[in-house]
């Protein structure tokens, strides 16, 4: 019985390797990790209304509806001038890095 039991304590609160937030050591650390977390989630964002958009504008094609065809083109831009910012913001971090000489982004 004893083979059968896992300690997930060493996975969650172990020595730090794997839990990020154990590795958190100032508020920049902590401005790093939640950073990167939104340009993940930024990432799947664009991915969901750019499919979003090309079902809609296929769907319209397919129902001879302009207006379904009109919300997926507003859509994938949407999703195209979202995907610019959040490109940008990511060099402007890289830049502020290289001048400032701080990381950031690790």
């Amino acid at each position: 019985m004893n083979k059968l039991t896992i300690n997930i304590s060493d996975k969650f609160f172990g020595n730090g390797s794997s839990n990020p937030l154990t590795q958190l050591e100032d508020v920049g650390s902590l401005v790093s990790i939640i950073v990167n977390a939104a340009f993940v989630l930024a990432g799947i964002i664009l991915l969901f209304f750019l499919i979003f958009g090309g079902i809609s504008i296929i769907a319209g094609a397919g129902k001879d509806n302009p207006e379904q065809a009109a919300k997926g083109k507003q859509a994938i831009t949407s999703a195209v001038l979202g995907f610019v910012v959040v490109f940008a913001s990511y060099w402007i971090v890289q830049l502020i890095e290289l001048v400032t000489g701080i990381t950031i982004l690790n």
